[in-house]
């Protein structure tokens, strides 16, 4: 079984840049689907960004297209989103997830979709 554990989170000023990382255990990463989902206080989990294993059929929410990049990096079994200039509404709790397999008429921006999750990195924007 993949396990995921997220970094990168922390404090930043509105229009400041974050890189998050989501480190992989497991020997079948490459092949599972990455996506990127964030929970703000109080509010459910939503989708983020996805990324096929070989970094074609990268999704975005309308939210952060344009601001934020998808990437992974297989040989290093780690997955990444940079989040540029950043805003408050952006603040939030990060978490990755993979599932082996592709995506499918936007099937994966759906939280059940996924069946292994990180713990989450908090990202706080301030105003």
């Amino acid at each position: 079984q993949v396990q995921l554990v997220e970094s990168g989170g922390g404090l930043v000023q509105a229009g400041g840049s974050l890189r998050l990382s989501c480190a992989a255990s497991g020997r079948t990463f490459s092949s599972f689907f990455m996506g990127w989902f964030r929970q703000p206080p109080g509010k459910e989990r939503e989708f983020v960004a996805g990324i096929r294993w070989s970094g074609d059929n990268t999704l975005y929410a309308d939210s952060v297209k344009g601001r934020f990049t998808i990437s992974r990096d297989n040989a290093k079994n780690t997955g990444y989103l940079q989040l540029n200039n950043l805003k408050p509404e952006d603040t939030a709790v990060y978490f990755c997830a993979t599932r082996p397999g592709d995506c499918a008429n936007w099937g994966c921006s759906v939280v059940g979709w996924y069946r292994v999750w990180g713990q989450g990195t908090q990202v706080t924007v301030s105003s």
